[in-house]
């Protein structure tokens, strides 16, 4: 992934909701804001399809924390875009998941993630994070652009109709069923929010 800094810059002017919340808190400039969500804790928000949720509770996970900034560009018109990827979950990447792949006979699980496009480059403002992981995701099976506030529901769905159209039909994948897979994402999500409490605070250092 590549550092906010290749994002481009743009004073933030009141008129617009996320606008208005980051003058609010001294912010007037969008990489300002790409720094200040980036250096907030990583942590699982109360209702994850409040926009302002991630204000409220100063924390958030890649899902709230990358709706917020493409949210923000959209009102500065800038040409940044929110994507989801589904990447192969494995045990380098987080300890613990070599038990899942066992217990459901999968190479890998797929998993969810949000993060920024803007031209070729890709930005994650969870990355350096002590969000679970031993390090960050640079892979995808699969990406999607989509609109910033994407819902869980919209999310879920997006997720389900990738599984079916580009994951399963991988040659790792054969034989293995929707079902199987959806048990074991939840157990993974179970495992990342498991990890945040047992991962030292500086588990792995981003690139920033």
């Amino acid at each position: 992934m590549d550092d906010c800094g290749v994002l481009p810059d743009k004073p933030i002017k009141p008129a617009c909701m996320i606008s208005d919340q980051f003058l609010t808190i001294g912010i007037d400039s969008f990489i300002d804001a790409c720094r200040y969500v980036h250096r907030l804790p990583y942590g699982y928000n109360s209702n994850r399809d409040d926009l302002m949720i991630l204000f409220k509770e100063k924390m958030g996970t890649c899902t709230t924390k990358h709706a917020v900034i493409a949210t923000l560009a959209a009102e500065l018109s800038l040409a940044i875009t929110k994507s989801i990827g589904i990447y192969a979950m494995n045990e380098i990447m987080v300890s613990g998941t070599d038990k899942i792949l066992k217990k459901y006979n999968l190479p890998y699980v797929p998993m969810l993630h949000c993060f920024l496009e803007y031209g070729p480059y890709r930005i994650d403002l969870t990355e350096g994070n002590h969000n679970g992981k031993n390090s960050p995701i640079e892979n995808f099976l699969h990406t999607v652009i989509v609109k910033p506030d994407i819902t869980e529901k919209e999310e879920y769905a997006l997720y389900r109709n990738a599984l079916k159209n580009y994951i399963l039909t991988r040659d790792e994948m054969d034989g293995v069923d929707v079902k199987t897979v959806l048990h074991a994402r939840a157990e993974g999500i179970a495992l990342l929010k498991s990890n945040l409490d047992r991962m030292p605070l500086h588990h792995y250092i981003h690139s920033s």
